[in-house]
């Protein structure tokens, strides 16, 4: 897009309806010259997708991020990758087949997302306790900043 001042403006967005091959088919762009509010979860999504096997890379905070919101976006990252697999998982885990949260045929999980915690089957318990993880993560009251931690 270019503006009104002749700088252009590289739009990084995928466009309803665009297929899974052209999915951020947008240039690299280097963790300094991102304008974002959101560029350190945008800076974490680009270096996975450059190289997802390359694990000290995507860790590796830059030199002038804040290590308590760099740990926080990852925390995100990763739940929202969980996401993913709890979605694929439904095929495979549903809850006429798989009735309980298990760890041995001794340990049963309870579900705390109910009032009085209970046992529900694995996938619900999956999706609970990511719902869960995403409030807490998604809340003002804990998280009032995702640019900065509070003291």
């Amino acid at each position: 897009m270019k503006m009104a001042d002749q700088t252009v403006v590289v739009l990084r967005r995928n466009r309803p309806g665009t297929k899974a091959e052209n999915f951020y088919r947008w240039c690299d762009e280097a963790y300094e010259e991102m304008d974002s509010t959101l560029v350190v979860q945008q800076y974490i999504q680009q270096t996975i997708r450059l190289d997802h096997n390359n694990i000290d890379t995507i860790l590796n905070a830059p030199e002038t991020q804040d290590e308590g919101v760099w740990k926080y976006e990852h925390l995100r990252q990763f739940c929202m990758e969980l996401n993913g697999l709890a979605v694929r998982l439904q095929g495979e885990c549903q809850p006429s087949t798989c009735t309980q949260m298990t760890a041995t045929e001794q340990w049963i999980f309870l579900c705390a997302a109910h009032k009085t915690p209970k046992e529900c089957p694995a996938i619900d318990y999956t999706r609970h306790t990511l719902d869960g993880a995403a409030c807490l993560l998604n809340s003002n009251k804990y998280f009032p900043s995702r640019s900065v931690v509070l003291p």
